[in-house]
C-alpha cells in the first residue's frame, strides 16, 4: 500500500449509532417476527441459522459488529451477533452455539417457524472509517462469527484498503466454522488468510498453535494498521500484548466482547464491565477504552 494514501486517522474513530438507521429505536421491546428459511450445521454443537421476514420486500438494516435479541416463543430470548452480509438486509444470519434452552430451541428450528427478533442493536466495527489503512482480522472459534459481516465489508470494498489478513484459530479441524467460506477466501489474490488450531490429527496440512504464533506472518504496516479481534478473553489479551509488542497503537486495536448480556438495552445490568454497559457501549470497543476493565474479576 501506498504510504502517501492512508485514509482517515483511526484514532479519533468513534462508534457511535447517532449515523446508522437505526429500527430497534422506535420499539426496542417488541420482537417483529422473522422466518426460518435454513439452519446449516456448522460443527458438533454450533449452527447457522438463516431468517427472513415474512413480506421479502422488508429486511433488516445493521452495522457489521452488532447483535439481535432473538426470541424462540415459548422458550426465551438470547443475545445473538449478526454473521450475516450487511449488503443482503433482506437475509438475517445468526450463527449460534448450543449451550442452553433458548439456544438449544433456536439451534434446532425447522423451516417455516417464525422466530421473535429485537435489535439491531450495539456498537460496531468501524470498517468505513479504516479505509486507507491496512485491515488485521484476528478470530478465535465461534469470535469468527461476529467479524463475519465485517470480513463481508472489506472485501465488497476491497480497493478501498491496504492489505487485508485474516488470523483464524479453533480447538480443532472439526470445531472451524465456515470452512468452504474459508477455502474461497484463501483462494483470493488480494487476501492472506492464516487458520491454526490447538490439536489436530495426522492428517492436518495446515498450522497448529495460537493465533499469536501467526501474527508475526502478517504482511502489514503496523502504523497503519487497524485491528479487529473476538474470541476468548485470553486469546485476545494476549493478541493485544502481541499486537502492541508488534508497533500497533492501543487506539487501532478494536475488541468485542460479548459478555453476560441480557437485555439489549442496558436495563439489567448482567453485562456491566465497570463504567460500561456491553450490549450498549459496545459490544466493540476501542481497546484503550476497555483495557484498565478487561482483567478484573470482580466487575
Amino acid at each position: 500500500m501506498k504510504t502517501g494514501d492512508r485514509g482517515p486517522e483511526t484514532g479519533n474513530m468513534e462508534m457511535s449509532l447517532d449515523a446508522l438507521i437505526h429500527p430497534a429505536a422506535a420499539q426496542p421491546m417488541a420482537p417483529r417476527q422473522f422466518l426460518v428459511q435454513n439452519v446449516r450445521r456448522e460443527t458438533p454443537d454450533t449452527f447457522t441459522l438463516t431468517l427472513a421476514r415474512p413480506n421479502p420486500e422488508e429486511g433488516l438494516i445493521f452495522a457489521p459488529g452488532q447483535f439481535n435479541m432473538l426470541y424462540a416463543f415459548g422458550v426465551g430470548e438470547a443475545p445473538i451477533s449478526i454473521s450475516g452480509d450487511p449488503d443482503r438486509p433482506h437475509l438475517l444470519v445468526h450463527t449460534i452455539r448450543e449451550v442452553g434452552n433458548v439456544t438449544r430451541a433456536l439451534c434446532h428450528q425447522k423451516p417455516g417457524r417464525a422466530i421473535g427478533v429485537r435489535g439491531p442493536f450495539g456498537a460496531f466495527w468501524p470498517v468505513a472509517e479504516a479505509q486507507g489503512n491496512d485491515v488485521l482480522v484476528v478470530a478465535g472459534g465461534l469470535g469468527l462469527a461476529p467479524l463475519r459481516p465485517a470480513i463481508y465489508y472489506l472485501l465488497s470494498r476491497r480497493a478501498a484498503y491496504g492489505s487485508v489478513e485474516i488470523i483464524y484459530g479453533a480447538r480443532t479441524p472439526q470445531d472451524l466454522l465456515y470452512r468452504r467460506e474459508l477455502e474461497r477466501w484463501r483462494g483470493r489474490f488480494d487476501l492472506r488468510v492464516h487458520v491454526t488450531v490447538d490439536a489436530a490429527p495426522s492428517d492436518w496440512k495446515t498450522n497448529v498453535g495460537v493465533v499469536t504464533a501467526l501474527l508475526p506472518r502478517a504482511r502489514l504496516d503496523p502504523f497503519h494498521t487497524v485491528a479487529f479481534l473476538c474470541g476468548p478473553g485470553v486469546m485476545m489479551r494476549f493478541t493485544v500484548r502481541e499486537l502492541l509488542n508488534l508497533g500497533l497503537k492501543e487506539d487501532r486495536i478494536f475488541v468485542s466482547l460479548e459478555r453476560h448480556m441480557k437485555c439489549g438495552l442496558g436495563m439489567c445490568g448482567h453485562c456491566q464491565l465497570g463504567p460500561v454497559f456491553v450490549c450498549k457501549d459496545g459490544p466493540v470497543f476501542r481497546y484503550d477504552r476497555v483495557k484498565d476493565w478487561l482483567d478484573r474479576r470482580e466487575v
